[in-house]
């Protein structure tokens, strides 16, 4: 079964049993507590506050969506057999419509029927009396009755699902295991149960946040998230996700590189452009800030590890990494874009971020490595040549390093190495990155820069500061709210009279006035100009 015939048994799975079929949001969310859209709930946290009506805008209490997901967290994880940064979820939602026993119901017809597959094992919370919440028998009785009897109590920081963002909707979960072909047991599906709304992190949640507290919510919902890379890996009979449909088709030359020199490199190489050109399609444009940030470390990282696999040295490498992105991005967007027609719509504009960001970082990118190893001869990687099949042998003995956060921030500033390269430069020499040390100064660098630039734009930055918004008082705060909602107009007129490909790519707002930056293919004539100012 393919990963489009995954896709589609689940909606039609999912539609036939009363759920309204929703698309997928952008990866740029419009929740400005979170920097990118995590999770399928997202877009539906105001149904599960009684903030908005699912009844109304969906003609169902009950959705389905396969939402488009990226998580910056695993990023350091990526390269062994399950962690992505950008993947898809399935995910069915109900907002009052049902709660556990048919949510259950529902996760193991599909698994065991639609999809005939075996659960391994499931799991259910075992209760915390430090956060009020009783160990989930119901549950546990539920799967029982449907014929699983290895269920597992898990703690807190396992089975209870915690805010998506800086507070919101939470409870106890119930996942499912399923077994791959190398024999490991694999979590494809989280089911969670909101009961609560908590007005804080998931962090605080954990932490026991002084003066906060679990709220029940009027009307419990369900959420759901299934990994459509590993229940792909599951179904397919593959010993990881990168040996699915989903990584092979497009990415299996580059994953499979001639020389065979570094499986992980192949996965990180294969991982991040295909999340850069997901990030690209929905807005985003490399920065040193924010989600733009994110994108230029996946691009800046996936040049130097193409250019491990193609066991090129200094002379040549450079070109053929950019050759071997060029590939790739082509091969990725035509995969994908059968399913996501807006990579289709916005080949040109993806093909031409990933040559300027690739342009400018490898005029720097040479020096930048001779310098650093000219501090750390050891760590000879990228500039050697590697034989098909050979790595570069460490000594048992050989004394750990620690790369001052400083020193790795330097590199950063002066020739663009990400901390994600410089970590894995370390890592072939058993080295170690102060990374506390490194955001420590990355964090002085953009506070200095963000001095500049509020001098520059005359923002205040005193009541309120996200970045975005600026406030210096209450009646401040009151000009920048309704100029935040003036910035969505604008961007619904731009939309209006330029069509799909403009994207937001930042804003700033003081009291004073509102900046909106967006990104167009070509210059805007002024009667393009006078409509949108009209609107």
């Amino acid at each position: 079964m393919t990963a489009d015939e995954v896709r589609k048994r689940f909606l039609d799975f999912m539609k036939a049993r009363g759920h309204a079929i929703v698309p997928s949001s952008s990866l740029v969310p419009d929740d400005p507590s979170v920097l990118l859209t995590t999770a399928g709930m997202q877009q539906f946290k105001p149904y599960y506050t009684g903030e908005a009506n699912a009844d109304k805008d969906f003609g169902s209490k009950n959705t389905a969506t396969v939402q488009k997901s990226f998580r910056t967290s695993d990023i350091d994880e990526v390269g062994d057999e399950t962690h992505l940064t950008f993947f898809e979820m399935l995910g069915n939602f109900s907002f009052g419509g049902y709660f556990k026993k048919e949510a259950i119901e529902l996760a193991h017809e599909f698994i065991t029927k639609e999809m005939k597959l075996p659960i391994s094992y499931v799991t259910v919370f075992s209760g915390d009396s430090k956060v009020g919440v009783p160990k989930d028998e119901e549950s546990r009785g539920i799967w029982n009755a449907f014929g699983i009897s290895d269920v597992r109590e898990e703690g807190m920081s396992d089975v209870f699902w915690g805010p998506t963002g800086s507070s919101g909707p939470c409870g106890p979960t119930t996942e499912i295991y399923c077994r791959n072909a190398a024999g490991q047991d694999v979590e494809i599906w989280n089911i969670v149960f909101n009961q609560y709304f908590y007005p804080g992190s998931r962090e605080e949640l954990n932490s026991g946040a002084a003066g906060k507290a679990l709220k029940p919510l009027e009307t419990p919902g369900v959420d759901t998230g299934m990994g459509l890379e590993r229940l792909a890996m599951v179904s397919q009979g593959k010993k990881n996700i990168f040996e699915t449909d989903l990584f092979l088709e497009p990415f299996k030359l580059f994953m499979l590189a001639p020389s065979g020199v570094d499986l992980r490199s192949g996965r990180i190489f294969a991982d991040h452009v295909r999340g850069s050109i997901f990030l690209i399609a929905d807005g985003v444009r490399p920065s040193n800030k924010n989600a733009g940030y994110i994108l230029r470390r996946l691009i800046r990282r996936a040049v130097v590890h193409s250019r491990k696999l193609t066991g090129e040295d200094q002379g040549g490498g450079t070109a053929l990494s950019l050759s071997n992105l060029r590939q790739a991005v082509e091969s990725g967007i035509s995969y994908y874009g059968g399913t996501y027609s807006d990579l289709l719509t916005n080949k040109q504009i993806i093909q031409n971020i990933f040559d300027e960001e690739v342009a400018k970082f490898v005029k720097t990118l040479d020096v930048g490595l001779k310098e650093f190893l000219k501090l750390y001869p050891e760590l000879q990687v990228i500039s050697q040549t590697l034989k098909p099949g050979e790595k570069m042998q460490v000594q048992k003995s050989h004394v750990l390093k620690e790369i001052s956060g400083e020193t790795a921030f330097n590199f950063h500033q002066s020739y663009g190495l990400t901390i994600d390269i410089i970590r894995d430069l370390a890592r072939e020499g058993l080295h170690q990155v102060n990374e506390k040390e490194f955001e420590e100064a990355f964090k002085k660098h953009q506070e200095i820069s963000r001095a500049g630039q509020e001098r520059k734009f005359g923002g205040h930055g005193l009541l309120l500061d996200t970045g975005e918004l600026k406030a210096g008082n209450e009646d401040e705060l009151k000009i920048v709210t309704r100029l935040h909602t003036a910035t969505h107009m604008l961007q619904s007129a731009l939309r209006e009279v330029l069509g799909p490909e403009v994207h937001q790519a930042g804003s700033d707002i003081t009291a004073e006035r509102t900046r909106f930056d967006f990104t167009f293919p070509r210059k805007l004539i002024p009667e393009e100009i006078k409509k949108v100012e009209d609107i």
